[in-house]
This record gives C-alpha cells, structure tokens and sequence, in this order.
C-alpha cells in the first residue's frame, strides 16, 4: 500500500464527489424549475481530475510491465525450461 495505490483511492473519492456534486446540482435545477444543460465547469474539473489520478494509479501500483514476445529475454525462466525435457526421462 505506497503511495500509488493512496493516490487511486483520492481519484475515486474525488470521482465519487463529482457524481454527487451532480446529483446535487440536477435536484436543484428541479427545485429552480431550470433546464439541465450539462454539470458545472468544477464538476467537469473534478472528472478529469480524478480521471487522471485513478489512471496514473492504475498504470504504477500492478508494478512492472512484462514482455509479451516470445523470444523476450524476461521470457526466457518458464515452466519448461525450469523443468527436466521430456525426452531425459
């Protein structure tokens, strides 16, 4: 639990105060009587804040990306090559 995973639950919880500053703002217009155009320019401000924070976090806290390619040099330590070869047997 670093610091990556502390900055993906402050994205989260700023997302989850986005929806509610939404919700908020709807049932005030219906109180107002107003149409609903869109969220206010802080609630968009809040989205992509949050956005971006629970996306640094995702991309930091699984930890090191791996090579996908066969022939890759981390690939190299595998089930079978850390085993006897069939034929030895």
């Amino acid at each position: 639990m670093g610091l990556g995973f502390a900055v993906g639950v402050f994205g989260v919880l700023i997302l989850a105060h986005a929806a509610y500053s939404t919700i908020q703002y709807r049932a005030l217009l219906k109180i107002m009587e107003e149409e609903f155009s869109g969220p206010p320019m802080t609630v968009l401000a809040e989205v992509l804040l949050g956005l971006g924070l629970c996306m640094w976090a995702g991309l930091t806290v699984p930890g090191k990306f791996l090579s996908i390619h066969p022939d890759s040099e981390e690939n190299r330590d595998s089930f079978f090559t850390s085993r006897c070869r069939f034929h030895d047997l």
